[in-house]
């Protein structure tokens, strides 16, 4: 359903699930949902109201490094195809959709409607799917401005809900000049009654929002009192209201009685709860407000704004108060609230909320003024597999810590970016083990509990040759991490421990490690995450000595599709886990497979030099390789990091041209790489690529 504001298209969809009796999934979307994770968080949430759904989707939705197409949008398409109760799944204000990920769902979950179930998508824009293809298959229920426009009859009985008596020919006329808007017969009728002539009004409201942009301008706001004026204006810079809030931001008493008269009185507010507490404007009423606003009072808006954010900040709504300081332009809120809320949204899965947040304080300077943010923002680049933008920020911290000997003390931020170094090594494993001791030393002082810094030291130590020393770190680690619930470290260093009892002989030793290594995976809900990789290789590893080939198989298919995530930024464990999966597909006798780690491994060393144990490691590996001896045409196993990048995205109705805006790559690198996987996986075109992805385990679906 595409049409211009005010033309009903929310009310015919309320009036449909009112009358049809079957079961709707609702989602209204709005400008917070262009993260995939949030919007396919609301759309299974609608649909598990409905019918229980697959608990993996929820899973692959809370996991910060799993794939939106790879993962997240074949189980949930799986599961809307498998829902045994005809639903109607709405997304009401699909216009509001510009991020591509989100888009290309909403395109991928059309083409998985069960029998009997709808797929229902209102804005003011084309939507986000096949349009030709829906069309021609004749799937497609298309409805705009003339289905939605209201005859005769339903403006004479609009206009008498609103208590207007106004004889034939005036409700012809209003008919005529406004082409059934509603949007225009409600503010016809609102101008009439207050004492407005029937015959300016059809004149002034003709089926086109301009109109009423004039009119809130030059009629409505010039009839009420000044008081009234500047409510409605300087309120509508509020996504939502309530009394309290509206209060904060105008800063006077008594606003949730004209908030209840304004619902009584107009359509101008929405009701969001039923109890009469929050409200919202009509989203075209809004738009109007705040051009008002700001063609009036433009200095004000970032103040109102602003007080918006310090009330949702004292009333526990702190992303609320984030969004309200990016509106009012104030880096330091949000430098001080994205540092803050940055590590736990991530860990829900939000990642594309972060890298906004993020992306924005760059933007406008506050990397370099507010460093705990950039410390923050290159952790959190470095865990989800963005190493250019990890690199940056880095490099910004460092200024701030270094450029300028004169600056003002800051123990905290010292303490993280000590953490950051270490997390990054970018000088090679003897400074990371210097960075993690003082880190650790730093977090001591501060009073911070983490067990990153005795995580770190414990791989260092590894790494430089002591294992005796190494390992006690790590268990310090697991110890901290059981009390913190951080389920990474809670992988990690079980996973170094197992590497350790393997290096010695100590088999029994390392499948006890191996075996604590599975369950915070599980039970955090991160099996797809930057520690995946090394966790599958000490599996296939333990599963390797066992003989149980078939295990091994599965490991070594799961570490390939989150492989991508563990980059140059996290270089030890992107080596470590390289290697010893290629020492499991070298087991095999896969040696494709083995021999794309080893590139990889090499390429990572020359970007990382210096990483002590694991050079040595690499150049044993290499040399057996060379002694190998094999013809065999590269498989899927030999599927490179560049190629595990593409796949899932071929599985989505992206273009390459979408496919290279997504990967920062051009056209022809993506028809290259596309060329690339086809031959691996043995087919000729873009449908067998992902049907052959899915057999071996790559795609999900």
């Amino acid at each position: 359903m595409v049409a211009p504001p005010g033309y009903g298209k929310t009310t015919l969809l309320s009036q449909w699930a009112e009358a049809n009796g079957q079961a709707f999934a609702w989602v209204s979307v709005d400008e917070a949902d262009n993260d995939p994770k949030v919007l396919l968080s609301y759309v299974a949430e609608a649909l598990d109201a409905v019918e229980p759904i697959d608990e993996r989707v929820f899973d692959a939705l809370a996991s910060p490094s799993s794939s939106v197409p790879g993962s997240v949008v074949p189980r949930l398409s799986s599961a809307f195809s498998s829902m045994t109760s005809p639903v109607a799944l709405v997304l009401d204000d699909v216009h509001m959709l510009h991020n591509s990920e989100c888009r290309a769902a909403v395109s991928v979950l059309a083409d998985h409607v069960p029998g009997g179930s709808r797929l229902a998508l209102s804005g003011r824009a084309e939507p986000p799917l096949r349009i030709g293809r829906l069309r021609a298959e004749g799937r497609l229920l298309e409805i705009g401005p003339s289905d939605l426009s209201l005859t005769h009859e339903e403006a004479a009985s609009l206009l008498r809900n609103v208590g207007l008596s106004l004889g034939e020919d005036d409700v012809a006329e209003l008919h005529r000049r406004t082409e059934g808007w509603s949007a225009g017969l409600y503010l016809a009728a609102l101008y009439i009654k207050e004492g407005g002539s029937a015959g300016r009004a059809a004149v002034s409201f003709g089926g086109d929002d301009r109109f009423v942009s004039e009119y809130m301008e030059s009629e409505f706001l010039a009839r009420i009192s000044q008081r009234q004026r500047a409510f409605l204006t300087r309120t509508a810079v509020l996504g939502r209201m309530c009394g309290p809030l509206c209060d904060a931001v105008l800063e006077q008493s008594g606003t949730q009685a004209i908030l209840a008269d304004l619902a009584r009185s107009n359509l101008l507010l929405v009701p969001l709860d039923r109890r009469g507490e929050w409200y919202r404007y009509h989203h075209l009423f809004r738009d109007m407000l705040l051009a008002e606003l700001h063609r009036l009072e433009p200095g004000l808006m970032p103040v109102l704004q602003g007080r918006a954010a310090a009330w949702c900040l004292d009333n526990g709504w702190p992303e609320e108060a984030l969004e309200y300081a990016i509106a009012a332009g104030d880096v330091g809120t949000v430098a001080g609230l994205a540092a803050i809320l940055g590590v736990p949204v991530y860990r829900g899965g939000r990642v594309a909320t972060v890298q906004r947040w993020f992306g924005w304080l760059e933007d406008h300077g506050g990397m370099k003024t507010h460093p705990i943010a950039a410390v923050m923002a290159a952790l959190l680049a470095a865990l989800t597999g963005h190493p250019a933008d990890a690199e940056r920020w880095a490099d910004a911290v460092d200024q701030w810590q270094y450029g300028d000997p004169a600056r003002p003390a800051d123990p905290v931020t010292e303490a993280w970016a000590t953490l950051q170094r270490a997390v990054l090594c970018r000088h090679g494993v003897e400074q990371m083990r210097a960075d993690a001791d003082e880190a650790a030393h730093r977090f001591a002082d501060q009073g911070i509990v983490d067990p990153a810094p005795a995580l770190l030291q414990g791989i260092a130590g590894v790494l430089s040759g002591d294992l005796d020393g190494g390992d006690a770190s790590l268990e310090d680690a697991a110890s901290i991490a059981a009390s913190t619930g951080a389920a990474d470290v809670l992988v990690v260093a079980p996973c170094e421990r197992s590497l350790i009892a393997m290096a010695r002989g100590d088999w029994d030793r390392a499948e006890v490690f191996a075996s604590q290594a599975r369950a915070p995976l599980r039970q955090a809900g991160i099996e797809e995450s930057y520690v995946t990789p090394l966790a599958c290789a000490v599996q296939a590893r333990i599963a390797l000595h066992r003989g149980d080939v078939p295990a091994v198989r599965q490991q070594l298919v799961m570490a390939q599709r989150l492989r991508p995530v563990l980059t140059y930024a996290v270089p030890y464990l992107a080596v470590q886990a390289r290697i010893e999966l290629a020492r499991a597909h070298l087991a095999l006798a896969d040696l494709p497979g083995a021999r794309t780690l080893m590139r990889e491994v090499d390429e990572l060393l020359r970007r990382r030099p210096g990483l002590g144990a694991l050079a040595g490691h690499a150049q044993a590996l290499r040399t057996q390789l060379s002694k190998e001896r094999g013809s065999a045409a590269p498989g899927a196993s030999a599927l490179t990091d560049a190629e595990l990048r593409l796949l899932p995205l071929l599985a989505t109705h992206l273009t390459f041209s979408e496919m290279g805006q997504e990967l920062f790559l051009s056209p022809n690198t993506i028809k290259t790489q596309a060329g690339s996987i086809y031959r691996k996986l043995g087919a000729s075109t873009r449908s067998q690529a992902v049907t052959r992805a899915r057999e071996v385990g790559l795609l999900e679906g």
